[in-house]
């Protein structure tokens, strides 16, 4: 299993736009340059992270992109989820009837464990804590990252 490239991508937007000071508005080719996204790829994610509602777009000279919720209140798992959905590690933890074999297979358990193992990974990492570490190597130089 591996996390798209959408979700990544996404994950590093989001962490850019989190490192500024709120309210400020970012161009696309500016966010792709400082998340070193193609431009082509970065307007499909950013299209996906408005319409959760994660990012606000406004058009016009003064325009650009902005985060449109707080960054305390975005994990990680909030921005993978806003790109690929729900995460499920098997068809058979998909709610309801997925799986025949869901009831009575042993690898069913070690799914759930891993898949939860996973979520609570992703859900304790909080955009605003990686967007200060960030911040932190950008200022020691040790980020080729320029807003």
């Amino acid at each position: 299993m591996q996390i798209t490239r959408a979700a990544d991508y996404a994950v590093r937007v989001v962490i850019h736009l989190a490192s500024l000071p709120v309210g400020v508005n970012v161009h696309r080719p500016d966010i792709a340059k400082a998340t070193n996204v193609a431009a082509s790829f970065l307007s499909k994610v950013l299209q996906q992270l408005v319409q959760a509602g994660m990012v606000a777009s406004q058009r016009g000279s003064r325009g650009g992109f902005r985060l449109a919720v707080a960054i305390q209140a975005i994990s990680v798992l909030d921005v993978v989820e806003a790109i690929e959905g729900p995460i499920r590690l098997n068809t058979c933890l998909e709610p309801g009837p997925s799986c025949d074999r869901k009831g009575w297979c042993p690898a069913h358990e070690v799914w759930i464990e891993a898949q939860g193992a996973l979520v609570n990974v992703l859900r304790n990492a909080s955009v605003a804590g990686l967007a200060e570490k960030a911040a932190q190597a950008l200022s020691a130089g040790s980020l080729p990252i320029r807003a």
